[in-house]
């Protein structure tokens, strides 16, 4: 845990997971952070990293999912991700510079900067930063990577960073979040912890030492109800929404 007092914002608001998306307003878009700031919630959102080396809002590695189309994301330039459409809507993916622009401080903005082992995310790390350092609004960087907010510490120390941690979700991190030495070499400013997961005793020992708890993602009223007895802010979607 770093040793500096976090400002009362992070835990002050519920957070938009990837945005308030739902039917024909895509997850992670700009339709999707306008509803989020309609309804009075923060953004949750993600961050890949196009050819260019341009921060693109976009959670999949791959396009299908989300656009219907074959490739990775990060084998496309930021234009040619500009350019696809997102779940057959006339919304598609915007580099981050547009999308904090759009959002224009009206919301924090929690950003999850996505990674893997072995992927070179210090890359990332540093064109997000970029475009934080001319952001005047409320914004924070996570990751379940801990090398993520461990960069940030020792090359951009002003941003706000938090790890994002898992013991039920399989992505190459799980369980990361609980060793002592890998939070150490983070020095996160607060936890994400998956909401399946908040009960651990490490969760608990975080929040009694001080440290910020958020939860992920809330999608029910009853893991809603288990993140407002053990979290200090949620990031919701769908029926976990207040």
């Amino acid at each position: 845990m770093s040793a500096r007092a976090v400002p009362g914002w992070l835990t002050q608001w519920d957070y938009a997971h990837r945005g308030l998306h739902r039917a024909g307003v895509p997850e992670n878009s700009l339709a999707a952070a306008e509803a989020a700031i309609a309804a009075g919630m923060g953004i949750e959102c993600d961050i890949q990293r196009s050819r260019d080396d341009h921060p693109v809002v976009f959670h999949d590695w791959e396009l299908e999912r989300l656009t219907g189309q074959a490739g990775k994301a990060g084998d496309l330039t930021a234009a040619a991700l500009e350019e696809c459409r997102l779940l057959g809507t006339d919304q598609h993916p915007v580099r981050l510079a547009t999308f904090l622009a759009a959002v224009a401080g009206r919301v924090p903005v929690l950003i999850e900067i996505k990674s893997q082992p072995g992927y070179d995310v210090e890359w990332t790390c540093a064109a997000v930063a970029w475009q934080l350092d001319a952001y005047e609004g409320a914004a924070a960087v996570m990751s379940f990577d801990p090398g993520v907010p461990g960069w940030f510490a020792v090359e951009a120390p002003a941003v706000l960073r938090g790890l994002v941690g898992t013991d039920s979700y399989e992505n190459g991190f799980e369980g990361v979040w609980r060793m002592p030495d890998a939070v150490a070499a983070a020095q996160p400013d607060f936890l994400a912890v998956d909401v399946r997961d908040l009960t651990r005793p490490e969760a608990s020992a975080w929040r009694a030492a001080g440290g910020p708890l958020l939860t992920w993602t809330v999608r029910s009223p009853e893991t809603r109800a288990i993140g407002l007895a053990h979290a200090d802010a949620l990031i919701a979607e769908g029926e976990g929404l207040a």
